[in-house]
């Protein structure tokens, strides 16, 4: 057993800190725009949650977007998953706060901690810490409204289109993965697709957050999400709530998928 803080608290930590690491750079870099700006978010965040886990787990590998690959993760029986800027494009396009911190823990294949922050709103969310999800809107008649999915808000994936013309749904643009996943989590859209290609840290700390809420994220052919692969490219996401878990999935199916 490890002494010191548990993994849950451990995630949300790194997340919360390197958070303010983020809106710090934000704050005080105010000549710095576009990739300048893109470029001192990733590598201050990435350092700052390299040192931490370093310090809070140093028996533990690390795969970060930001760090060189060590191919020592492979063997090993836990492994942290990190994005430490997820929506580099948000973050540099002040005031936007639809960008994320991600930080995951992998244990001997399965997803045992995470947390998702989302520093500009001042949130973090933790896998062991499951709120109930807000009710669905309805109609004037009492009836549901159409199923809400997320999607990026400059280029959403035409089979996305698609699939929402099938659904009969809404699509509600918003910026990073992170963001994305948590909106299904806050009552914000009903159910997040992603087929346009992603990486294990894109959504290894949102499948495990939504995980502790009781959802049941899948790939979009409903196979399982896989992670400390030897490559680590996981091109497709689905995150539903329950009550249009099944209707996505049936509209999926229905599709031509991206390969």
């Amino acid at each position: 057993m490890t002494d010191g803080p548990d993994d849950h608290e451990v995630a949300a930590a790194v997340a919360e800190e390197a958070g303010r690491a983020l809106v710090a750079v934000r704050a005080e870099r105010a000549d710095l725009e576009g990739h300048e700006l893109k470029d001192l978010g990733d590598e201050t965040a990435h350092e700052l949650i390299v040192r931490l886990l370093a310090s809070l787990r140093p028996d533990d590998a690390v795969l970060s977007e930001e760090g060189a690959d060590d191919p020592r993760r492979l063997a090993a029986h836990r492994v942290w998953i990190v994005d430490p800027l997820d929506g580099t494009r948000e973050f540099s396009e002040r005031p936007r706060d639809d960008w994320a911190v991600h930080v995951a823990l992998w244990e001997d294949g399965r997803l045992v901690a995470g947390a998702v922050g989302i520093p500009a709103r001042g949130v973090v969310h933790r896998m062991d810490r499951p709120a109930p999800l807000p009710e669905r809107p309805t109609g004037e008649d009492g009836a549901p409204s159409p199923v809400r999915l997320a999607v990026s808000r400059s280029r959403p994936p035409a089979f996305v289109v698609a699939l929402a013309e099938r659904l009969g749904a809404e699509l509600v643009p918003m910026g990073s993965a992170g963001v994305k996943a948590m909106a299904v989590l806050d009552g914000t859209v009903d159910a997040y697709v992603h087929a346009g290609g992603q990486y294990e840290w894109d959504s290894a700390a949102p499948v495990a957050v939504a995980l502790g809420h009781g959802l049941a994220p899948t790939r979009v052919d409903g196979s399982p999400l896989e992670y400390n692969r030897e490559s680590p490219w996981l091109p497709d996401l689905v995150i539903a709530r329950p009550e249009v878990a099944g209707a996505v999935r049936e509209a999926l199916d229905a599709l031509d998928l991206p390969a």
